[in-house]
């Protein structure tokens, strides 16, 4: 029996690449380019980059690239591959600046450099290039206080930023205002199922961020007439899916779009680039709101009630908390936290003498001794439609717990809360 030129091909190419590695070593990737289109002109206004591995080879699917690469220990120069091979093909092609190229981002990559043989392609974008990076929830949530410093890269070199995965799972709506994205994609299984009774609180929650913003809604998975109007019913103004065509190499681009995409203004409280410049949530919301003296036990039933916010199982929120000493997680404490961490979008505690997960499914952040934090008393809660935030500066004073004094603020204007929320994530840093 012979073989067709196609499994020859396929028979080449796995004789060729006999290992991960050496598909990294060649920079072996190939990237294509699925259409973005505005629902109302049909105009093509972006494409988002997907890349793939070598044809016929173990490594084709993402599902089987990625894995391999994070095995061999070198995810990270993958990610700034795929991205940078990508602009590469959109610079080569010659990509009207104003459709914008969708390109997706680990969060391993960020703290990391990119290659030197990639970096003048990457200088060269930044140039050249409308670029959107898109991020999900469980990137936030994995690695929050890189997501942030990404964030405020993108938009210090004039790129968006695209969050992406919406609706997937029913965290991904309270991180949605840290990342303030510029474009908010739903999840397929919103279009392809619209009437399960999950799909109207994310698209309720998706239109109130985007009416607060001006963010542009992006819908996944168009693949038919109803999932059209489905999509536009849901407030999409942009699509993406088999409808308007399958992902394929870039070789002539499309006109310049009538109308492009948007980028909405920055928050007037902006999320800080590093824990460097960032202030103390007490700092943010003092220098917007009047303080008042009080009593640890006058504060507790506030913070009680903020944490107790904190436990909505179907809009499951953000909790994060400064707790100054690790000696003020409680059994008590600790019992209530753990309820919250179960369906909690993101539980967060930072304290002195506390290790990275100092309760069950609870992110830890240690303060040094002479850390600012270690003289505030936080609590801050970030929903969907909730948010509320507790911020108290310990005045020194010895003697009985309870009647210790703190000078506080209690808010629950958003974009202040938002504000003291992005500065504290800056503490919550990855270190695997």
């Amino acid at each position: 029996m012979t073989r067709s030129a196609d499994q020859q091909r396929r028979l080449e190419t796995r004789v060729r690449f006999r290992d991960i590695g050496q598909v990294l070593d060649e920079r072996a990737i190939t990237t294509v380019f699925q259409p973005l289109v505005h629902l109302d002109t049909y105009e093509t206004v972006g494409f988002e980059a997907l890349s793939r591995g070598p044809v016929g080879s173990p490594w084709y699917e993402p599902s089987a690239l990625f894995p391999a690469a994070q095995a061999a220990g070198r995810l990270a120069e993958l990610d700034w591959m795929c991205r940078v091979l990508a602009y590469q093909q959109a610079l080569r092609a010659d990509l009207d600046q104003s459709i914008a190229l969708f390109v997706n981002t680990e969060p391993l990559a960020l703290r990391t450099e990119c290659p030197a043989d990639l970096a003048p392609w990457l200088e060269t974008a930044r140039r050249r290039l409308r670029v959107v990076t898109e991020m999900t929830e469980r990137a936030v949530a994995a690695d929050p206080s890189a997501l942030l410093t990404a964030a405020a890269t993108a938009r210090s070199s004039g790129w968006g930023v695209a969050f992406d995965d919406v609706g997937a799972n029913p965290a991904s709506l309270a991180l949605m205002p840290f990342v303030h994205p510029d474009v908010v994609k739903l999840d397929m299984h919103l279009v392809h199922h619209p009437h399960r009774p999950e799909v109207a609180r994310v698209v309720n929650a998706v239109v109130a961020y985007a009416e607060r913003t001006g963010a542009t809604i992006l819908a996944e998975g168009i693949e038919t007439e109803e999932h059209l109007a489905t999509a536009r019913s849901m407030g999409a103004r942009v699509g993406q899916g088999w409808y308007f065509g399958r992902a394929q190499r870039l070789r002539q681009p499309p006109p310049p779009p009538r109308d492009p995409l948007a980028f909405v203004p920055a928050p007037e409280t902006a999320a800080p680039a590093s824990r460097a410049e960032a202030r103390t949530p007490f700092e943010i919301v003092s220098a917007r709101r009047p303080t008042s003296l009080s009593t640890k036990r006058m504060l507790l039933p506030i913070s009680q009630y903020l944490e107790a916010k904190a436990t909505d199982r179907t809009e499951p929120p953000v909790l994060l908390s400064c707790f100054q000493e690790g000696r003020h997680l409680t059994p008590a404490t600790v019992r209530r936290y753990t309820d919250i961490a179960d369906t909690a979008a993101l539980v967060a505690v930072l304290a002195t003498d506390v290790d990275e997960e100092p309760i069950q499914g609870v992110r830890g952040a240690q303060l040094t001794y002479d850390d600012p934090l270690r003289g505030e008393w936080n609590v801050i809660v970030v929903g969907p439609h909730f948010t509320g935030a507790l911020v108290a500066r310990d005045l020194g004073d010895s003697g009985p717990e309870m009647a210790r004094r703190f000078e506080y603020a209690l808010t629950y204007d958003r974009g202040l809360v938002l504000a003291a929320a992005r500065s504290l994530l800056h503490w919550v840093v990855r270190t695997d």
